[in-house]
């Protein structure tokens, strides 16, 4: 297992080439994984990228 760093919200948007409201709305309706530390959302880019191949944007 390796250990997979945390990355932003700043930085899953650019990653994912949407806005930071897009990835607000998807983590509130669509339950896109991120996990809350302090006040901050932070994400593993894994599990982002398994969620999106799942489909789970809604987007077509």
């Amino acid at each position: 297992m390796t250990n997979e760093p945390w990355v932003s919200i700043d930085a899953i948007a650019r990653h994912l080439d949407v806005s930071k409201d897009t990835v607000y709305r998807w983590i509130d309706q669509r339950g896109m994984p991120a996990h809350k530390v302090g006040r901050q959302w932070k994400f593993q880019v894994s599990e982002v990228n398994e969620w999106v191949r799942a489909g789970n944007t809604g987007e077509k």
